[in-house]
């Protein structure tokens, strides 16, 4: 359905359409539709699911586990890497003997094993003070086989540090709660996000979803339920957005109680997508809320700070979950 099309029908009803069956697939199958208990999605945007039986070599791919890393973890271990590489390298000089690898400096290093090191760390980062030489055709052997090692090794983590550099993604920050709180003459679900980047992200868009166990054909089964928004969309997110998804007469969640949740299992899904104007990519980021991070009758504290003359508008961002009695 185009947008017209979607606008057209909307003047006609109001009322939000009901999921296909084929939209209600989520992608999680219809084992853990009917039996898990489990939250779907954790706060982080991971998925909560495991699957074995795989053999760990199949599944490696040692690009994305490299780019998906965490830069302390990646840093550690190219710090490794080129650590054992001149580890082994100069274990390789060593056996080679003291007159393979000679050192003219004015205070030669005496210990084999710490020439033969250092010497790999010069060839390795294309140092070369010349003082410590190899001798022989072993030796100058055994520098080209390094020399071709390190032209590989310093073109694929280059390569791997701009593609880290480069890949876009999404930083933003949910709510830690959400709340039900007063909305004009009902009620609303509601919680808040904002980007933790100074990048501008364009037409962001959020699609929530409640999923609940219900009681269907005398089965229990899960449900999944599109939430219709206040504002589905923002055209810039340079402050803060509270999502707000109106508690009418046509809302699924509409008369459930705190004791409806539990009982029910409910847990709701948030999906945003959005332009990172920096990169001109689609990025994304997701989360979820479950019983215990919302609130009942609660809404969230202003998070504006006073505007003073000639100052631009400016929020507190300690204040994104901070709520109050409604």
């Amino acid at each position: 359905m185009t947008r017209e099309e979607e606008f057209q029908r909307q003047l006609i009803d109001p009322t939000p359409p009901k999921m296909s069956e084929e939209d209600r697939d989520l992608g999680f199958g219809s084992k853990v539709v009917t039996e898990s208990r489990l939250r779907f999605l954790n706060r982080d945007g991971t998925f909560n699911v495991r699957r074995t039986g795989i053999r760990q070599l199949s599944t490696l791919n040692l690009y994305h586990f490299l780019l998906t890393m965490s830069w302390a973890q990646f840093l550690g271990l190219v710090l490794l890497l080129y650590f054992l590489s001149n580890v082994g390298f100069g274990l390789f000089y060593t056996l080679l003997g003291a007159e393979s690898i000679v050192d003219t400096s004015t205070i030669p290093i005496e210990n084999i094993f710490l020439r033969g090191f250092f010497f790999s760390v010069q060839t390795f980062a294309t140092i070369g003070y010349g003082t410590i030489h190899p001798v022989g055709l072993i030796a100058n052997l055994l520098v080209t086989i390094e020399s071709y090692y390190s032209l590989l090794a310093n073109a694929l983590i280059t390569g791997l540090v701009f593609a880290r550099f480069s890949r876009p993604t999404a930083k933003i920050i949910f709510s830690e709660t959400a709340v039900i709180a007063p909305y004009q003459n009902g009620s609303g679900f509601m919680f808040r996000l904002v980007n933790n980047r100074k990048n501008q992200l364009i037409e962001v868009k959020a699609q929530v979803l409640l999923t609940r166990f219900v009681e269907k054909d005398g089965a229990t089964t899960r449900t999944f339920d599109l939430l219709k928004l206040e504002r589905e969309r923002v055209s810039l997110l340079p402050l803060a957005w509270t999502i707000v998804h109106p508690i009418n007469e046509q809302s699924p969640m509409f008369g459930l109680t705190e004791e409806d949740f539990e009982k029910s299992d409910v847990e709701i899904l948030v999906v945003l997508s959005a332009m990172d104007e920096t990169f001109a990519q689609t990025v994304h980021s997701r989360s979820s809320y479950k019983l215990k991070e919302i609130k009942f009758g609660w809404k969230f504290a202003n998070l504006y700070n006073e505007i003073k003359a000639g100052e631009p508008i400016s929020i507190d961002i300690r204040k994104l979950s901070k709520i109050e009695k409604a």
